[in-house]
């Protein structure tokens, strides 16, 4: 009795992230039909600059070191940072010999990072104009920044959240999982480098990407993944 339960949860959490997949991947193409038409322009325009001072459209509102500290923010979601991250815990899980875990990680963020250029160069939106001498190599839409914190933050807090046995420590991880990511995207709008709907894009495609990996892991790596736990438990 006891095991049919549990198959029913997984079977029901399954659905659950499969529909909400689906509804994330029409959110994006929706998102993007109206950004490829222009129809998010004049939005997007006043979004950005409501974080503008009026005297100095350069510097974003509030004082110095709010802005210093939405740098120090930003870079969480920098490739730098999300590759030290990655590679820091793809070795953790390979010294406690979690290797197919530590392969769905490496695999995760690898593909969306992939699907971030595929993208950037598919929708080739020009970054945001309202900061002079801002400039940034890549394409606006969707931001790398946020889809890429979404995918390794959402992705480290799923593989914590398997090993975590007490349900308000697996809501911890998501929970630190999720501000990680929405604080990041914030950050590239206020400090006028993306367009809002940039971010939302970039939020949506992370939280797809992460959701489809997770699928595939709990479909394909259930019983290894429950097999390395029994392991690290004996050890």
């Amino acid at each position: 009795m006891r095991a049919l339960r549990r198959l029913e949860r997984h079977e029901l959490t399954w659905l659950a992230v499969g529909f909400g997949v689906c509804l994330f991947l029409l959110l994006f193409a929706l998102l993007a039909s109206e950004v490829a038409e222009g129809n998010t322009q004049a939005l997007d325009v006043k979004v950005v600059r409501s974080f503008r001072s009026a005297a100095d459209p350069a510097r974003p509102i509030g004082p110095e070191w709010l802005e210093l500290s939405v740098v120090d923010v930003t870079s969480l979601g920098s490739f730098t940072v999300l590759a030290i991250v990655t590679l820091a815990v793809t070795g953790l899980l390979v010294l406690q010999s979690r290797y197919r875990t530590a392969l769905f990680v490496a695999a995760t963020v690898a593909s969306g990072d992939l699907a971030n250029f595929v993208l950037k160069r598919l929708f080739n939106r020009p970054r945001p104009s309202i900061v002079p001498h801002l400039r940034m190599m890549t394409p606006s839409f969707p931001s790398g920044h946020a889809m890429e914190s979404a995918i390794v933050y959402l992705t480290l807090g799923a593989v914590l959240m398997r090993v975590a046995e007490r349900r308000s420590t697996k809501i911890y991880c998501l929970s630190v999982a999720v501000l990680l990511t929405v604080l990041v995207g914030i950050s590239r709008v206020y400090l006028g480098v993306h367009y809002p709907t940039d971010v939302i894009a970039g939020w949506t495609v992370g939280f797809l990407w992460a959701g489809l990996c997770w699928l595939v892991a709990e479909r394909f790596e259930r019983p290894t993944i429950e097999a390395e736990r029994r392991e690290t438990k004996n050890e």
